[in-house]
């Protein structure tokens, strides 16, 4: 494809998520400009997929410098008392291992006696976190990919629309900044904008250099939180946040480009059911946490929800909890979720027949 037409629809694409995130700031709904994106962006690719260039995928490298900019506003609220906090969430980090654990044995018996997958898809399928892990072993292990691809952003899509809008209802107002709560950050300065972005690519360079978990996002943060902790918060402006928001949601929008409607509609209702399972084992996880710790119920409950690293930050942002905590939790959701694939792939042959 011509780079010129690619830029030019992928621009097109991120107006779309832009116009999308507008409109649902005045309806309301929670993390605006993220899902008004995602929204508008997939009912292109679901409906009107012949409207787009022969061949055209949006750059999904293109997202990466947006979703490291996340990554150095979460790193500004890494500050020393939440270091030396960390020896004190050993029992919601156990939590993490013990709702993968759990997600994982029911996700496998969703897919596999619900669904009808055969076992290496139902098990990459059920996977809570680690997309493109998941669809790289799956796809090696024999997995039917469609199906495996369809079940892993159902997944990431149904918890970051499904976890706001229950946050919304628990608090009476939209969360995000659709209530008119934004992501505390500082005024736009553009002398300093440069240096945040450059501190973003470093950050980035080097996540990808040292093979970090979700290295697009957690190597800007420990850039950014290094940086704070030394007394040189760099954090990028609001208005900026926003517009990786679309950029992330249309993204997450254009996955569907290829899918047919009979595969989404089929995935969606085993996903619901999935996402439903997930989020109640989150959610009694949760509970039991909080008798322990003390933390509030809705962190908790944004910890265990298997979303998206960045989303859920993102989510965390929107209801001034500290993004930092989540994404350690998550990072560690992830970490557990690859290594756990990683033995599995190797003893699929017979795990049906174990569980």
């Amino acid at each position: 494809m011509p780079l010129a037409t690619l830029v030019l629809t992928t621009g097109l694409m991120c107006l779309l998520g832009a116009l999308g995130g507008i409109a649902a700031t005045f309806l309301n709904l929670p993390l605006p400009y993220l899902l008004g994106s995602l929204i508008a962006t997939a009912i292109v690719a679901i409906f009107l997929p012949h409207r787009l260039p022969a061949g055209y995928d949006f750059p999904m490298k293109f997202r990466i410098l947006f979703i490291a900019l996340i990554g150095m506003l979460i790193g500004t609220q890494v500050t020393p008392e939440l270091v030396a906090s960390i020896p004190g969430m050993a029992v919601s980090m156990a939590g993490v291992v013990i709702f993968v654990i759990l997600a994982q044995w029911a996700n496998y018996l969703i897919f596999r006696r619900i669904g009808g997958f055969d076992a290496p898809t139902a098990y990459f399928s059920g996977a809570p976190g680690g997309l493109i892990e998941s669809i790289t072993m799956g796809e090696a292990s024999g997995a039917n990919v469609q199906l495996l691809i369809s079940q892993q952003f159902l997944r990431i899509i149904l918890v970051i629309g499904l976890v706001p809008l229950a946050l919304s209802l628990w608090h009476g107002y939209p969360v995000g900044s659709a209530s008119g709560i934004g992501f505390d950050t500082p005024r736009a300065d553009l002398t300093q904008l440069p240096l945040v972005i450059a501190a973003a690519i470093a950050g980035t360079l080097a996540g990808y250099a040292l093979r970090l978990p979700a290295w697009q996002l957690t190597g800007a943060l420990l850039l950014s939180a290094g940086l704070n902790l030394a007394g040189y918060p760099l954090s990028p402006p609001d208005w900026l946040v926003k517009v990786a928001q679309v950029v992330i949601g249309a993204a997450l929008g254009m996955r569907f480009t290829g899918f047919s409607r009979q595969l989404l509609l089929r995935g969606l209702w085993l996903s619901a059911i999935s996402v439903a399972v997930m989020l109640a084992i989150g959610a009694t996880l949760s509970i039991l946490v909080r008798l322990v710790t003390g933390d509030p119920f809705e962190v908790l409950l944004i910890t265990y929800a298997p979303g998206g690293i960045n989303e859920m930050a993102l989510i965390a942002l929107s209801i001034q909890a500290n993004p930092a905590f989540v994404t350690l939790h998550h990072i560690i959701r992830l970490t557990v979720t690859v290594l756990a694939m990683g033995v599995a792939a190797r003893h699929l042959p017979g795990l049906h027949d174990r569980l």
